[in-house]
């Protein structure tokens, strides 16, 4: 760890002190800031060099960089916060091309007022996240605007990995006859951040679902190298990841009301409030498309991960030149289950 820089005449005031201005300017203090917690807190060989890039050594294969940011409401939420948000987040996008996670940066938006104990709260989530990952973060920035011309804080993280060699894995190789395939129930994260909002509050139990997927994918392309398609339903919940992925690919998809796992918390809030589980969002789950004869191992495998043990056959692909995402309905009907048009519920992640 990099102790701080002598001058300084007291160390940071994380129980009672603020971002000012000072801590985005360059100067002193932000040194300091940086030094006494974002060091601190993310410790290790790369960003301990505190240069202005981090240097690292890649394996061999396709790389990958997907970058996010997060600008979720509340800050903190049953089962997580916009710290270890912005890290399971940016690992899954990485990882849903079947990719090894391997580096992290992140950057911070801080507003003046912010008190400093909020702030290390959520940087300690972060580091808890990107350790038990195996994800280090190795670089990033921080600013910090006037007070009222932000929200507290605001987080970018953007991450590296690598393809293993043999892997092809993407929104635009879904065919007809595939099975779609769900990790677990749906909607969990939506209904989390809704039992907190101020215009919207009831009690509920449901924990968001946050968590970083790139274990379970490392063992489903194992056990299936031939995936076709993986994608993680976040905003727009798994109604709009399907019809992006029915576009990319140009296919249809038919799905089984009653094969779609949903919690009967978060169907009960969802239907209080006049919302659908479909469109509900979702940071812990991912959609998995593949050739019906690897279905089989490929349900097993994820059945045997503890983010996995839910999963289930919720459809196929079919042939369909307008590329429609319909479903099966509990009633023996049929329906468009269509583009979220608009939104359910904004700053969800």
């Amino acid at each position: 760890m990099t102790k701080p820089r002598t001058g300084y005449i007291r160390p940071l005031d994380l129980k009672h002190g603020k971002v000012d201005m000072t801590h985005g300017s360059g100067g002193r203090a932000m040194a300091q800031l940086v030094e006494e917690l974002f060091l601190a807190a993310f410790d290790n060989e790369y960003l301990n060099q505190q240069n202005d890039q981090a240097s690292f050594a890649v394996p061999p294969g396709r790389m990958v960089m997907a970058t996010d940011s997060h600008v979720v409401s509340p800050l903190f939420f049953p089962g997580g916060d916009i710290g270890c948000l912005s890290v399971h987040g940016t690992i899954n996008d990485v990882a849903m091309a079947g990719a090894v996670p391997l580096y992290l940066s992140a950057g911070f938006i801080l507003e003046e007022g912010f008190p400093l104990a909020d702030l290390a709260r959520i940087v300690e989530s972060m580091a808890d996240a990107s350790r038990q990952a195996g994800v280090p973060i190795v670089t990033g920035d921080t600013k910090v605007v006037e007070r009222n011309k932000g929200d507290g804080v605001f987080i970018t993280t953007t991450g590296v990995g690598v393809v293993p060699a043999g892997v092809n894995i993407s929104g635009d190789r879904a065919r007809p006859g595939d099975a779609i395939i769900v990790n677990g129930p749906i909607g969990d994260h939506g209904v989390a951040i809704l039992s907190l909002r101020e215009n919207l509050g009831f009690g509920t139990a449901i924990r968001s679902d946050t968590a970083a997927l790139h274990g379970l994918v490392a063992a489903m392309v194992a056990a299936v190298p031939g995936i076709h398609t993986l994608r993680d339903p976040t905003r727009g919940g798994l109604a709009t990841t399907l019809n992006e992925i029915s576009r990319q690919s140009g296919v249809g998809m038919m799905l089984r009301e009653s094969g779609i796992p949903v919690r009967a918390e978060v169907r009960a809030a969802c239907e209080f409030l006049g919302l659908d589980p479909l469109y509900s969002a979702n940071e812990g789950k991912l959609v998995a498309i593949c050739r019906q004869d690897n279905a089989g191992a490929l349900l097993a495998t994820m059945r045997n991960h503890p983010l996995g043990q839910d999963a289930a056959v919720i459809g196929e692909v079919i042939e369909d030149d307008h590329h429609f995402v319909q479903m099966e309905t509990a009633f023996g009907g049929r329906r468009i289950v269509d583009w979220l048009t608009g939104e359910q519920l904004p700053r969800i992640c």
